[in-house]
């Protein structure tokens, strides 16, 4: 089970560093636009920071163009950039040659068929859209569900990365359906260890120390 920032800002990869449970750093395009720099430059100083895995999504137009990314960005710390490929039939068949020496993930992944072909084209992780699933499908987390359930069948390990997630009951219940791993902003990922609850018996516990200090004064 690993917990990773789903951000490409490098203030807000430190300071999920600083928390000393992070996994490593997913990006994708929409969070590499909101960053001023070339995809490069980010990805290499985010791999500098972040204690495993930084995933970069490929967006060149073509496969061969993709390829070309994709050996390009590798090269920028070889075993530790993971190549995102979105999840269709042209980018398995590309994937199948990337996987064979670098680590891939099959992204935007919304059914249990495309796990399945993930899997045989060699993927290490797939990537479901969980809140934005539960938006256009019904319910995110039946779609992971599904998805352990063909990758368990399947007899080939393939860990589950459950990204889209805008909440702390959300990635819960995206754990309990059986994903491996789970990618958060980093509100959502500070916000796991919260509870209104804790807070409550924090304030009484110090209340009560506070009231047996006071008595042996």
């Amino acid at each position: 089970m690993g917990l990773f920032l789903d951000s490409a800002r490098i203030e807000e990869v430190k300071k999920a560093v600083e928390l000393g449970f992070l996994a490593g750093v997913t990006t994708n395009p929409t969070i590499m636009a909101k960053v001023v720099g070339r995809p490069r430059e980010i990805i290499k100083q985010i791999c500098a920071i972040s204690p495993g895995h930084v995933f970069y999504q490929l967006t060149a137009r073509t496969p061969a163009e993709r390829e070309r990314e994709g050996c390009e960005f590798a090269d920028i710390a070889p075993g530790k950039v993971v190549l995102k490929i979105p999840a269709t039939t042209e980018n398995m068949v590309l994937m199948a040659r990337l996987s064979k020496d670098v680590p891939c993930a099959a992204t935007a992944v919304y059914s249990g068929a495309q796990a399945l072909v993930a899997r045989e084209a060699g993927a290490h992780y797939v990537i479901p859209y969980v809140n934005r699933a539960t938006r256009l499908l019904g319910d995110g987390c039946k779609l992971v569900a599904e998805m352990a359930a063909v990758l368990k069948a399947s007899g080939k390990h393939v860990e589950i990365l459950a990204a889209s997630i805008k909440s702390a009951d959300e990635a819960t219940q995206a754990v309990l359906a059986g994903a491996n791993h789970l990618t958060l902003p980093l509100d959502i990922l500070t916000s796991l260890g919260n509870h209104p609850l804790s807070d409550a018996a924090i304030e009484e516990f110090a209340r009560a120390a506070q009231t047996k200090s006071e008595a042996r004064g």
